[in-house]
């Protein structure tokens, strides 16, 4: 997927000679402060709606759809922070990322892109990452985890994020050109929309993201970006399991619910996916958790119901008549700091209903909110 950046149109001056312009000159680290642009403590991240099909037309930029942990690298003359979506500082649970932040050279910078744990094949493996960090809640710092950054919202003393997006992966590409390691530049994929999701899609990865050219940095689902997925997959809430004796673990499939503004609505079960590891881990977890007062309305002989505090990443298929995810296997679970991440089905249709959502998914998900 990785092709060679293309040169822009050459300019020329009245000698015929080509003109070129200088390359980004980072300030010397140690040089004192200057009064520039105030560097932001926080951005709220700039994120992508879900949709079928990607754009199309010269407007739009696409990269690959990373499979991990969404990160901003905060590089600042104190030192290096590593912020996650949800605001936490984890910058002692990558400290292979973080000790390559801080030997770019660049006095103040903040990174916008997502850590991964690759496989042999170079693919995203989302339960290596987790495994990486010792499971969900564990202590464990990643070593293997690596970060490709996809934007830059501030550089050098001064405040892209009002910036269009060209400019700001120009910045970008000229800052990291070149760096491997630990931190990357998630590389711009050239070409035609639909062909390159069909050619990701045979390579059985993720999906794509589409953004506009033109558009600034702005926090939440905007519309600015899009991403568009093989499969779909989304966080859920455990709200319980079934028990079976013959199932690894006990456990024959977990209970899913996902946001209703702020309740909880039951979208089915899962029953494949974890291993006989995960799936000890589960029962145990769970059995710590259980409560007679199940969230959703839900009944059977061999439930088990708990209090909503494991968060699992789902991959599924679309949605049934019955309100429930189609087709659903377990990825693995998410991080407590993930918690805004909970797919909300409300939140999904109202997005519908604002015109900036056209995704299958959402759609259907709208229809299970008139019926509820």
């Amino acid at each position: 997927m990785k092709r060679n950046r293309q040169s822009a149109i050459p300019l020329y001056d009245g000698s015929r000679e080509t003109l070129q312009s200088r390359p980004v000159r980072r300030r010397d680290p140690e040089q004192p402060s200057l009064p520039f642009d105030p560097m932001p403590d926080r951005v709220e991240p700039c994120l992508a709606l879900l949709r079928p099909t990607p754009p199309q037309g010269m407007d739009w930029l696409y990269e690959l759809k990373w499979d991990g942990y969404r990160l901003a690298i905060h590089i600042e003359p104190k030192g290096v922070r590593i912020i996650t979506r949800g605001g936490h500082d984890w910058t002692h649970r990558f400290p292979r990322i973080a000790e390559a932040a801080k030997n770019l050279g660049v006095g103040s910078a903040i990174l916008d892109g997502e850590a991964v744990v690759l496989n042999k094949e170079g693919h995203c493996d989302f339960g290596a990452l987790q495994r990486s960090l010792g499971g969900r809640g564990g202590k464990r710092a990643s070593t293997e985890a690596v970060f490709f950054a996809f934007d830059l919202l501030y550089f050098d003393g001064h405040d892209l994020i009002k910036t269009e997006l060209a400019v700001r992966r120009h910045l970008l590409e000229d800052f990291l050109d070149g760096s491997v390691g630990a931190v990357q530049l998630s590389e711009e994929a050239h070409g035609d929309g639909a062909e390159l999701l069909a050619n990701v899609c045979r390579m059985g990865l993720e999906g794509i993201i589409a953004k506009h050219r033109d558009r600034p940095y702005r926090s939440g689902r905007s519309g600015d970006w899009i991403k568009i997925k093989c499969v779909q997959s989304e966080s859920f809430m455990i709200v319980g399991y079934e028990q079976s004796e013959a199932a690894r673990g006990g456990i024959g499939s977990l209970l899913l619910a996902a946001r209703r503004g702020d309740g909880w609505v039951s979208v089915g079960s899962v029953g494949t996916g974890f291993k006989a590891a995960d799936a000890d881990y589960l029962r145990k977890t769970l059995d710590k958790l259980k409560t007679t007062r199940p969230v959703v309305p839900l009944k059977g002989k061999n439930y088990v119901f708990a209090q909503p505090t494991l968060i699992a990443e789902i991959e599924f298929r679309g949605w049934t008549d019955d309100r429930n995810l189609r087709h659903a296997s377990y990825k693995g679970l998410r991080e407590i700091q993930d918690n805004a991440a909970v797919f909300d089905i409300a939140a999904a249709s109202k997005s519908r209903r604002s015109g900036l959502a056209v995704e299958v998914g959402m759609i259907e998900a709208e229809v299970i909110e008139n019926e509820l």
